[in-house]
Parts: C-alpha cells; structure tokens; sequence
C-alpha cells in the first residue's frame, strides 16, 4: 500500500510519520516536499528585527523522515490525476493508493495595487530577510509605519504580533518618537482575529494600543499602496515609509492546476469533518490547504478565519488515523471540524504575550480565555523550544 503525502510542514509531516509508525511495513509512506527543511513558522515575526536567525527555526527534513522511515523527495509536485492516482512532479511521476495534501497556501499579494511592490511580508525565511534589510534601511530616515491585514485575509495574529515587535523594535532602536505608527485591519474591532474575539480581548487591545501609542482603524481594506503612501478603501490617506501587510491565503498551483479536486475558486481542498475529501475516497486534506467557511456574517470588508500551526497539527493526526482505519478496514472515522478543534495560541506583544486558549476555534465555546503577561514572553519562548524539539525527533504523536 503506497501513501503519498505533498507538503512536508506541520500537517504534512505529522500524517507521514504517523501513518509509518502505527502501520510500519504494511505501508510505504512517501513525502514530497520542495523545501529541504521543516520551518517553524511562528518565529519568523523575530527575524526581522534579528530575534531570531532563519538558521535557529529550520531542521533539516531528510534525516528526520529517514529515522522514522518515511521516503523524503526533494522536488515540486506540479499536479495530479485523481483518476489514474498519478501525482505529477518536476522530476517525475508518482503512484499512490491514499493522497494526503498538505501543501499550506500561496499568497495573493494581487489583492490591491502596490502590495506587491510597496510593502512587506513576514511569512516566508525570504519575506522575513527582506522585511529586516527594509528595516535596517528604515531606521536611517524614520517617519510613519502601517502594520496590518489586507480585506479577504485571515492571519491577522501573525501582524498584531508583527506590529507590538516592530513597536519594541523601534524603542530600542532610540527613534520611537520619530515614527507614527498605524494598524489598519478588516476586522470589525480589535481582536476579532477571524474566531469572533474572545472575552475581554477588544479591550485588552484596546489598552495596549494606548499603551504603545498606536493609532488604529478597523474595518477597513486597502485600496492601494504607493511608495509613500497607504489609502485605505474609505479614501483615508496615510503617509508611510514602511509597511507590512497580511494578504489572503489561496491553494498553490499543484492544487489549482488538478481539476480532479473540484475545488473553488479559492482552491482549497473541500473536505468532510474526516479531512477525506468530500468525493474522493482516497483523497485527504490537512493544516492550511483546507477549505474552511468563516462562520461569521461579513462586513462591507471581507476578511477570513485563521489557519495556525496547532489546527494543521490535530488535522494532520486526524487525516492518519483515518488513513490508517481505512488501510486495515475498520469503517470508524475521527471526525473534529476545524471549528471545533480547541483554540491555542500565545501571541507575543513585543518581548511580552497573550495566552489565548478555548475549547473550541468558532462559538459557542464553554472556556474561552485570554490572560496578558505583561513580564515577558517567557510561554512563547517554551512553545518555539518544545516544537522545535518535536521537530528535530519527528515526535509526531506528541500534542
């Protein structure tokens, strides 16, 4: 029995190794990825301002895989034939009996004029490297900074962690008092975060925004991005000299060029609360590559839900088990739809943080909390450090 698995980060790697080690020799496990490395993605918000080295959240993917008996290829996967079970790469062809995708999402810098060109994004080792050079050049002639989410994005906890290091950074740096700093976001008010907020949570932003001295607009898109300016879908013009922003997630080319998937015109993978594709028997779906429908009404401003490393971890063990029921038979299905799948999050404010736990992503949720810690960033610190050292031992069965 052949398994396949294209995408080889949280999701990907988790359904790989754990497929491998609860059915050993009855399965060859296969994983095709395009980056020789595991990445973890939540500190890239250090890089920029040199928290962090690119070097210091990266492990290298063959030898991990290798222990835990898992085939790592190093090549893009260009498309498949969900008919004929045939995945296509740059390097070759490859058969399987259960595809699991977990490719993560591209980017759509195209969602307004001059994102591309006149501003920064943190969520790749690149867009992090760039980001800190236009920094490092920043603070030669410091003046206004927008930080935020473009409409139809959903990562915006990514950018409010972005916007409270930038704040610390700046401080630092002795010329906070030479910059107005902005967040622009489409939430319809602080900390809605795509999940309809948590208890207390708007107001906790609220303060730390009067605390850091960070002017603020909620609700609103943006229309366009020039070389010194930001004008926002209100009309609102405001002056910059540097921005970073959050644009929407999309499915990669491998997905939007398989019409066998069926997906839309977001082309992300529709899945059942299994993550088995909704047509496909041998077909599953894991971490950010799933389609998942905001439960909330929008505005006038569109904007998603957000997809973490934590959900794209369970997804990944979900898809496993049930890949691994359906190779020996069994009809028992796992099933957690992503909203249902328990919130946790610590987002770092800038050397500080904010724990975010919940027993469910969307309402109605029986615990939903959020506690500041106003001391230091000591639980995200653990976090990074304890999944870095899942990473390196391919522990994939440990939370």
């Amino acid at each position: 029995m052949k398994v396949l698995v294209i995408g080889g980060n949280f999701a990907g790697s988790t359904a790989a190794m754990e497929i491998k080690r609860k059915l050993k020799d009855k399965v060859e496990v296969t994983l095709i990825d395009r980056s020789p490395d595991f990445l973890y993605i939540p500190s890239l918000i250090w890089v920029p301002t040199r928290r962090r080295e690119v070097s210091q959240i990266v492990v290298p993917r063959e030898k991990v895989l290798a222990k835990r008996g898992v085939d790592f290829v190093l090549d893009s996967a260009l498309k498949v034939d969900t008919a004929a079970n045939k995945v296509y790469t740059e390097k070759g062809v490859y058969d399987y009996d259960h595809l699991v995708i977990a490719t993560g999402p591209k980017v759509n810098f195209d969602i307004a004029p001059g994102i591309k060109e006149h501003a920064c994004y943190i969520g790749t080792p690149p867009g992090a490297m760039d980001t800190r050079a236009k920094l490092d050049e920043f603070k030669k002639n410091p003046g206004p900074i927008v930080i935020g989410a473009t409409q139809s994005a959903g990562c915006m906890g990514a950018a409010y962690e972005f916007l409270f290091n930038v704040e610390k950074w700046l401080r630092t740096q002795n010329i906070r008092q030479k910059v107005d700093l902005y967040w622009v976001t489409p939430e319809p008010f602080l900390g809605h975060f795509g999940i309809e907020g948590m208890p207390l949570g708007e107001a906790m932003l609220k303060k730390f925004m009067e605390m850091f001295h960070i002017q603020y607009r909620t609700g609103v898109g943006i229309k366009e991005v020039t070389k010194d300016k930001v004008i926002l879908s209100t009309g609102e013009e405001i002056a910059s000299r540097f921005n970073m922003f959050m644009p929407p997630f999309v499915g990669v080319d491998f997905i939007a060029n398989s019409p066998g998937l069926e997906t839309g015109p977001n082309h992300f993978i529709p899945v059942l609360p299994s993550y088995r594709h909704q047509k496909l028997n041998n077909v599953w779906a894991a971490g950010l590559t799933v389609d998942v429908k905001p439960p909330f009404a929008q505005g006038e401003v569109p904007f998603t839900i957000p997809k973490t490393g934590y959900p794209s971890d369970v997804t990944g063990k979900i898809v496993a088990h049930n890949v691994i029921n359906t190779i020996l038979g069994k009809p028992e299905m796992e099933e957690k739809p992503w909203g249902k799948i328990t919130g946790l999050c610590i987002m770092d404010a800038g050397e500080k943080e904010v724990i975010i736990f919940s027993n469910s992503l969307f309402k109605p949720r029986k615990i939903a909390i959020m506690i500041p810690n106003v001391f230091y960033d000591v639980f995200k610190l653990m976090l990074e450090k304890y999944f870095m050292w899942k990473l390196r031992n391919g522990l994939s069965y440990l939370p």
